[in-house]
């Protein structure tokens, strides 16, 4: 986020709301305050805040009803709030968080780990507003910044572009509800890869339509992307109808008006294992990729092209295919590229 993130403060004790102020303001914040629970009402559409603070007694409106108002409203139902409130009963605690807030702070607070709640909750938001709404995975910022903090951090780290081969053919086929089953389907087994085989701390994203991301570390990067178009390979079937199974392709009509036989959806895993050395900045990543998925989309069956550094330090590519449902792999070394 490049502009300030916004936090509307309501709470009617003027201490408190200079302590809050000043607090946030140090943090990096923008913040307006508003001494009740009508004005905090009436700020909301002015502020466009990012998250909120309600103090749960307050005059003319408590923080409940501000916070029953704010979810019943469609411009800020999703908008993060925290409830603040002097008292420690279990029942204020399970009213707030019933009514949807997002966390409860029980006041005196530790000011660290307000703000760290503060912070958690908003990166959260961020997340979810840039999630792609099929798959529920990060977008494109998100990419971005996370291979910008690979970047950052110097270490070695494996770099994946996923997609699908052929996915147009497949939903002129059978239309774009299978086409989003195909698309889920693939998301879940790179999910349920990454938790099986990968790192403990890979990052999974939708770049969008059927491609998709996949970070990992170069210890593992390998046989995690041997294990992802096995895995895609094996449920393949699945996203066919039998006859075309039966078949082994597609029967596809051309703009023409003539059927084309077109083979079944593959996967295409373009890997690049020292991304550290590679890339500076997230925006060199696509040239190199380019050049590995266009040789794994010439193929016709599942494909991991794989660069690597040869002794003599030049690059060359790796390609390890699996055909049909079983992991029938077949390794071969292209001659090095520069």
């Amino acid at each position: 986020m490049t502009e300030k993130p916004r936090i509307l403060v309501a709470d009617d004790e003027p201490n408190l709301r200079r302590i809050l102020q000043i607090l946030l303001e140090q943090e990096g914040f923008e913040v307006y305050m508003a001494e009740d629970g009508q004005q905090a009402w009436d700020a909301l559409r002015q502020f466009n805040p990012d998250l909120v603070l309600l103090d749960a007694m307050m005059p003319k409106m408590d923080g409940f009803e501000v916070l029953d108002k704010i979810r019943a409203d469609f411009e800020t139902c999703q908008l993060p709030v925290v409830i603040l409130t002097a008292k420690g009963e279990g029942a204020d605690k399970v009213k707030g968080l019933k009514g949807g807030a997002n966390d409860y702070v029980i006041k005196p607070f530790d000011q660290e780990e307000l703000l760290l709640r503060i912070t958690n909750i908003l990166a959260a938001s961020r997340e979810q507003r840039e999630a792609n709404p099929l798959t529920g995975l990060p977008g494109n910022r998100a990419i971005e910044r996370e291979i910008e903090a690979r970047i950052r951090t110097g270490k070695h780290f494996g770099f994946m572009y996923v997609d699908i081969d052929r996915f147009k053919s497949y939903n002129d086929c059978y239309g774009y509800s299978r086409g989003d089953q195909a698309i889920s389907f693939l998301a879940g087994v790179l999910i349920g890869c990454s938790r099986k085989y990968g790192s403990g701390r890979d990052f999974v994203g939708h770049v969008g339509g059927d491609d998709f991301v996949l970070i990992t570390e170069p210890d593992y990067s390998g046989d995690l992307a041997r294990r992802v178009i096995e895995e895609f390979a094996a449920g393949v079937a699945s996203l066919h109808d039998p006859e075309d199974v039966s078949r082994g392709h597609l029967k596809v009509q051309s703009r023409t008006g003539k059927i084309e036989c077109i083979p079944l959806i593959t996967l295409t895993v373009a890997l690049v294992e020292n991304a550290r050395d590679r890339f500076e900045h997230p925006g060199q990543v696509s040239g190199t990729i380019a050049e590995l998925k266009r040789y794994g989309k010439s193929l016709m069956y599942s494909v991991v092209v794989r660069e690597r550094r040869s002794p003599t330090g030049e690059s060359e590519l790796v390609v390890t295919g699996v055909s049909g449902n079983e992991a029938k792999y077949s390794d071969a070394t292209l001659p090095p590229s520069s």
